[in-house]
């Protein structure tokens, strides 16, 4: 946990935001085609209608880079501005170098950049390490990225995950600031909950060999039930504690950003936190579940769509294998985008 806000002799706020979703889109009616599942199972258990895909030759680093572009520029920062990259990823290019380097080098900047691996609660601690890294004074601009290619990872084979994952980038810039943006972060793990959400093979706990690539060990390995429950007891754990952290409470939340995992989930959690539905945000129906990118793609989908205003307290809050979780209360002090026309 964050020290109080009392206690940082520097402030740190989200000061541009942007996201990225591939041109393919697979529907469920594409999915139909592929496994033994229909519209209504899938629409009835996650809430999920059609999820974005990369294309050939469309990396995590694409993906990010693109979403950053659009958080830089409405930050009016350049990319020589900045001081730190940090990509959440669960799906680099490549094992090494990191997916931030190629960022980095993508998007014109030459500042120091690292991955974080938390799964799909890794935008909510990268965000925690961009805010420390300005409160300390070792930084004042960080751009902080959730980038996911879950469908290069996905067993289409296996219906009880293939209808869940998409793919996609959100960005945001992360600026030192004349009043706190970001007022607290609370993070979670429970390692002995690693077996419920995995990818078994491709480490060196078990590197990937043509046997069990041919066995789909590489792929993503989920007991839905038990991280289903575990989801219902940990968002509204975290949630609360930002907030109690914040000192803020239920009614001060203008929105709920989850992380856009299930439905089902999000229903559940907000439910047990007495959030009203109308402040709690979902875009899971369109994109699916983009694990790192989740939360970034919905606050700029709130953002784009003229729902955020200055002042306004949020928690975002998420969840993901290892098991992980996190949440971050804030308030929003970027103006809301210009209408077109």
């Amino acid at each position: 946990m964050r020290p109080p806000e009392h206690q940082r002799a520097v402030a740190a706020a989200i000061c541009g935001i942007g996201s990225y979703l591939p041109e393919r889109v697979l529907t469920n009616a594409d999915l139909e085609q592929l496994v033994d599942t229909s519209d209504e199972w899938i629409v009835s258990r996650t809430g999920i209608r059609e999820r974005h895909i990369v294309a050939e030759g469309e990396a995590t680093s694409d993906m990010a880079a693109a979403a950053s572009r659009v958080a830089l520029e409405r930050a009016g920062v350049s990319a020589s501005d900045l001081d730190l990259i940090i990509v959440a990823t669960s799906t680099p290019d490549m094992a090494f170098p990191a997916t931030a380097c190629l960022v980095q080098t993508k998007i014109g900047a030459s500042c120091a950049a690292y991955d974080l691996n938390a799964a799909c609660t890794g935008f909510i601690y990268a965000l925690d390490a961009a805010c420390a890294a300005i409160e300390s004074g070792r930084a004042r601009t960080v751009l902080v990225a959730g980038s996911d290619a879950l469908s290069t990872i996905v067993d289409f084979a296996d219906r009880s995950t293939c209808v869940l994952f998409g793919d996609g980038a959100g960005a945001v810039v992360v600026c030192a600031a004349g009043e706190p943006g970001i007022l607290s972060t609370v993070l979670g793990a429970d390692g002995a909950g690693a077996d419920l959400l995995k990818v078994p093979g491709g480490g060196s706990a078990s590197p990937a060999t043509c046997e069990s690539v041919a066995a789909r060990e590489v792929s993503i390995r989920m007991n839905g039930p038990e991280v289903f429950k575990f989801a219902v007891r940990a968002v509204p754990k975290a949630a609360r504690a930002a907030l109690k952290a914040a000192h803020l409470t239920i009614e001060d939340l203008a929105w709920l950003v989850p992380h856009q995992a299930n439905q089902r989930i999000m229903d559940a959690a907000a439910e047990k936190l007495h959030v009203p539905a109308e402040r709690v945000f979902s875009n899971v129906a369109g994109v699916g579940n983009t694990s790192c990118a989740s939360i970034p793609v919905a606050l700029d989908d709130l953002y784009t769509s003229g729902r955020l205003a200055p002042g306004m307290a949020l928690v975002l809050v998420g969840f993901g294998a290892g098991l992980t979780w996190g949440a971050t209360a804030l308030r929003w002090i970027m103006p809301a985008p210009a209408r077109k026309g």
